[in-house]
């Protein structure tokens, strides 16, 4: 795409801000990543797991920038420090900004997600004066929490596993559960006595997640952890 005889630069758009940071080369090429995730399902007895479908993977874009400032003798990184700035956290909303990566017809909706900086030339003073900028775009979508039950339709014993997963997730989306992260030598009547306040109530978060045995609790098993009211 080109503007009368220029031809238009790629920009990445904060719309936290409104602030546009336009490269100084386009690059050369785009790498666009996207796929499925599948999950396989177990039956005993065959050759090969049938496979279902979970979930479509989050699209990206990779690309390298190219960033050149020997003939001015300015630093480069006053040109490539505004992309890789888009990775600190904004004070308002604790995140990265939301940006809009433009370029010709694409307008891609995504966070930074990495930033590399190659530097391959200097002042005589060690001021880089050229450098390549290895990004990756992953594309951020708005999601609106619908939870419905009866996802799987299949066996009886298959729904009630799914829909029972469905009513952990929408309590810790309401704020009725909370999720722990245990560690080394944590029991279930330990955390129940420190979530709950009282420990006789492990059996409530040994049926929220499944588990028979309230002293073989592994460390790194997330938990969810029921609300305080009985």
């Amino acid at each position: 795409m080109t503007t009368g005889n220029q031809l238009a630069r790629a920009s990445i758009v904060n719309t936290t801000t409104g602030a546009t940071v336009s490269v100084m080369y386009n690059p050369e090429e785009v790498k666009v990543e996207q796929g499925n995730t599948f999950a396989e399902v177990g039956i005993p007895g065959l050759n090969a797991s049938p496979v279902q479908y979970v979930r479509g993977k989050t699209r990206t874009l990779s690309m390298e920038l190219f960033f050149d400032s020997y003939e001015t003798g300015q630093d480069v990184r006053v040109h490539t420090a505004p992309i890789v700035r888009l990775l600190d956290k904004q004070p308002e909303t604790q995140a990265p900004p939301v940006l809009i990566f433009a370029m010709g017809g694409l307008a891609f909706r995504c966070v930074l997600v990495e930033a590399g900086q190659r530097f391959t030339m200097f002042r005589r003073d060690g001021t880089p004066v050229r450098s390549f900028l290895s990004i990756r775009l992953q594309e951020f979508v708005s999601v609106t929490i619908d939870v419905q039950r009866g996802l799987f339709f299949g066996s009886p014993t298959a729904s009630a596993v799914a829909n029972a997963a469905v009513d952990l997730a929408s309590a810790v989306v309401r704020g009725d559960a909370s999720v722990h992260i245990t560690v080394e030598g944590e029991t279930l009547s330990g955390i129940a006595a420190a979530f709950l306040g009282d420990p006789t109530r492990w059996r409530e978060i040994a049926d929220a997640n499944d588990i028979d045995d309230p002293h073989g609790v592994p460390a790194g098993l997330r938990l969810v952890i029921p609300s305080w009211s009985a």
